[in-house]
């Protein structure tokens, strides 16, 4: 059985996990620095291996970067922390991450920079309850991966008025979770696509609901260090063009994205279709409401132990960085 820990109270099995989430080891190892953008080299993006990184996919397949004199090389990750933390080491120069796991990494990594919003949902996570658990009241124990389902989980617990505490959470890997569901070693999970129709396919649980439905959605930033985005601002500011362009497209030919998806990472055509379905694809500048919605994920954070000081929301997400001057 996977390793237990209580939400809501200060867990060394949280804290450790989510840093072992954050800082392994990357699947795709790069070896440039980012000082060799500058220098005419490629510029390397970290993405993920998911619909979520669409935009990326079909920029790179309809040659967007190309067209705009980029010189791009997609580096593919398997989680969002390795992403991130490649860009801290300099093996990469920008990265797509989702706001929950840039945000856990501010406090180690201060010179992270996010500059815009490429997407957002409430439909993409969704609430699995195991077969027979007739609704919230009824969950006893939660499947968890530290991070952007940990937090979905306790807000999904705290809008049904149930005191997340009280839940005893058992904190897997994704691919755990219908297995632990089926043993009934957990009455449900929040996670993203495939593992919610992976459980339905499976029978062992039914969607009872998406984070959406209590209010609570994740968005997709495009993120850099301070240091390559001084040096680079122009580059930076090309890619947001493309990766704009790139959105538009996704969103008018979603079959199209999903064929570039899957011709990437080998995804399921079909279940990538649905996903980017549930997804808004936009590239938008981060506003104060940004800050304010970070600052809920840090209090999250420090009430978990997994942070114990406040980054600097103010210096790391950049309000309407597109409307900004050069840098």
């Amino acid at each position: 059985m996977a390793p237990r820990s209580k939400l809501g109270t200060t867990s060394v099995l949280a804290t450790a996990t989510l840093t072992a989430f954050l800082l392994g080891a990357c699947s795709r190892p790069a070896t440039e620095s980012a000082a060799d953008t500058a220098d005419g080299g490629p510029i390397r993006i970290a993405v993920g291996i998911d619909a979520s990184y669409a935009p990326f996919f079909l920029a790179d397949e309809q040659g967007l970067f190309a067209d705009a004199g980029l010189d791009v090389e997609l580096v593919q990750f398997g989680r969002g922390g390795e992403a991130v933390d490649a860009l801290s080491t300099g093996q990469v120069q920008m990265a797509g991450s989702s706001d929950t796991t840039t945000i856990a990494q501010l406090q180690q990594n201060p010179s992270l920079r996010a500059m815009y919003s490429y997407e957002v949902s409430g439909e993409y996570l969704k609430v699995v309850l195991r077969n027979g658990v007739s609704g919230p009241d009824a969950v006893r124990t939660m499947g968890i991966v530290p991070g952007l389902s940990q937090i979905s989980t306790d807000k999904y617990l705290e809008a049904n008025g149930i005191a997340p505490e009280s839940v005893e959470m058992i904190t897997a890997t994704p691919t755990d979770m219908p297995a632990l569901m089926s043993r009934g070693d957990i009455d449900g999970f929040v996670m993203w696509e495939p593992w919610p129709t992976a459980a339905v396919d499976q029978g062992v649980g039914t969607v009872a609901a998406t984070t959406g439905d209590y209010d609570w959605y994740y968005h997709h930033w495009a993120i850099t260090t301070q240091s390559w985005l001084e040096a680079n601002d122009a580059t930076a500011r090309t890619v947001r063009g493309v990766l704009a362009e790139a959105t538009e497209k996704v969103e008018a030919d979603p079959e199209a994205a999903a064929e570039a998806t899957k011709t990437a990472v080998n995804s399921d055509e079909a279940q990538t279709l649905t996903a980017i379905d549930e997804i808004d694809f936009a590239v938008e500048d981060l506003t104060e409401k940004s800050v304010e919605d970070a600052q809920s994920v840090v209090d999250f954070y420090r009430k978990v132990g997994a942070m114990t000081t406040d980054p600097d929301l103010s210096a790391s997400i950049l309000v309407d960085w597109s409307a900004g001057a050069p840098s």
